[in-house]
């Protein structure tokens, strides 16, 4: 009999070191007196358009483990922001941190909510689009193409933008936690809020947090969580022509796809929104050669489960459908993150939809709320731009999409907490 072990995460090697918050600056063009221009950052207006700012960040490549100069221009940019407001003595000062590769700043005006703002800075290989181009779009609407347009520059634009102009506003009702960090798109071990939450969980201290992901500029709650399996079977290699004297893994492995295809998905509900589950084959590895019989096959099982399971849930439930008691066959789990409530009960999170006019989805697929969620911090995913079109060579965001969500971004932020 075969039992299903969790695999503790790795930590990985991360060749990035921590740095030290360097002094305020101002964001440059170009190199000031005794800079090279091998050190120069790139300029950042904060406080421009946040359409024109968004097409500032697409043309600054950030493909992931390679964020360093958008980083750089971020820090550079928010600590110029962070200056002059606390340069007016007005309120608390703005501190900023940066950690690694992620930017983090922290209004602390004293009030009775706390607002996290963040998304990730990388994106997915560059596919001919960058940098950035203006034009319309299938159905006519000025739009804004180029990589992370979507995934998620446009939603950091509207949150860094948000950040700049309310900071040291009279209007600002609830304190900010800026955080623009690293490494989103690739294994989780790279990933800046993983480390933030292992290393400084100080600075993701909140009562809502909000990820700039696309959502469609309406609220995605909550999220599916994964488990993936490896299945192996073992087999004995042979000739073909000689199949007798063999033990074929393929063969042994399909009572295991067989189960998995008549595996019916059930639908759940979680705080008034319908998660629909799934459970697939999504990768199968066997063969040798055209002439020989296979010694091992392998295949991959993806199962994305509703919130209301935990993740220990999860495992012993596809433990049950795979059913395996083969001792030629082994299972080894690469993968195990648990999903996030929609945590909708929460007074901020109460308030955001009442703000953003009441429409709330789940969100299907897993992102970063689930990190909030896992430290007690509700989480939302609420971003401009449609997500079908993430990663995609003709990634574009209709430029409408992003001043609406800034306008809803900011009445939430300025209205009065309950």
């Amino acid at each position: 009999m075969v039992t299903l072990d969790k695999v503790n995460a790795s930590n990985g090697t991360d060749p990035h070191t921590d740095r030290t918050p360097g002094p305020a600056a101002a964001d440059t063009a170009g190199p000031t007196a005794g800079e090279s221009a091998a050190t120069a950052v790139d300029r950042l207006d904060l406080r421009a358009d946040p359409v024109e700012l968004t097409a500032a960040l697409i043309d600054i490549p950030s493909v992931s483990r390679d964020e360093a100069r958008i980083a750089d221009a971020v820090e550079a940019a928010v600590r110029g922001v962070a200056g002059e407001v606390n340069a007016t003595g007005e309120f608390p000062a703005i501190t900023v941190e940066r950690v690694r590769h992620n930017i983090i700043a922290r209004t602390n005006r004293g009030f009775g909510q706390r607002v996290i703002l963040a998304g990730h800075l990388d994106t997915v290989p560059i596919a001919d689009n960058v940098p950035s181009r203006r034009g319309t779009d299938a159905e006519g609407r000025d739009t804004l193409f180029g990589c992370g347009a979507v995934d998620m520059k446009s939603g950091d634009a509207v949150y860094l933008h948000a950040f700049a102009m309310l900071a040291g506003a009279a209007e600002l009702t609830r304190d900010l936690t800026l955080i623009m960090y690293e490494a989103e798109e690739i294994e989780a071990k790279y990933n800046g809020l993983k480390y933030l939450a292992e290393h400084r969980v100080d600075l993701l201290e909140g009562d809502i947090a909000l990820l700039g992901e696309p959502s469609g500029n309406v609220i995605e709650a909550g999220c599916q969580g994964i488990v993936t399996a490896r299945v192996t079977a073992r087999g004995t290699r042979a000739h073909a022509a000689r199949s007798w004297l063999g033990d074929n893994a393929v063969n042994r492995l399909l009572p295991v796809l067989d189960r998995v295809a008549a595996y019916t998905a059930r639908t759940a509900e979680v705080d008034g929104l319908t998660y629909r589950e799934g459970l697939q084959i999504v990768r199968v590895d066997a063969g040798v050669a055209l002439n020989v019989i296979p010694d091992e096959a392998t295949a991959h099982v993806n199962f994305r489960y509703a919130p209301d399971r935990t993740a220990d849930g999860a495992l012993a439930h596809l433990g049950e459908v795979l059913a395996i008691d083969d001792p030629l066959i082994d299972v080894e789990i690469v993968d195990a993150i648990p999903g996030a409530a929609p945590g909708l009960s929460h007074p901020a999170a109460r308030e955001l939809v009442e703000v953003a006019g009441g429409v709330v989805k789940p969100k299907f697929g897993w992102t970063d709320v689930s990190r909030f969620a896992a430290m007690g911090v509700p989480a939302v995913n609420f971003g401009p731009g449609d997500p079908a079109f993430c990663h995609k060579r003709d990634e574009q965001i209709p430029v409408h999409m992003i001043g609406d969500l800034y306008r809803d971004l900011h009445r939430y932020l300025t209205t009065p907490a309950g």
